[in-house]
């Protein structure tokens, strides 16, 4: 069972402040979950296959090709301000 103290010293952990009410609220709803999870122990899974995901399938993404881009030319052309091929830019040390 999840205490009140507990919820305020995750709460203080994740440095955020919570109500009275909140406290209340989440220490309820934690301790349900952790209920659930007791019904989840409970149940037998002799025999059962461990599963990773549910679909079957297996590298669906695309493959990973560098394609040939020339934006530079644009880049540089909006840029505010440029010189040459470089953006220019404020200087960052004083």
């Amino acid at each position: 069972m999840i205490t009140k103290k507990e919820v305020q010293h995750i709460a203080k952990l994740a440095r955020i402040s919570l109500s009275e009410k909140e406290i209340e609220k989440f220490s309820a709803d934690l301790n349900k979950v952790l209920g659930y999870i007791e019904v989840l122990k409970s149940v037998d899974t002799e025999g059962v296959e461990p599963l990773a995901q549910v679909t079957g399938l297996e590298n669906v993404f695309r493959d990973d090709r560098a394609h040939p881009s020339d934006v530079t030319e644009a880049i540089i052309k909006n840029a505010p301000d440029q010189r040459g091929r470089f953006i220019r830019v404020k200087g960052v040390f004083e």
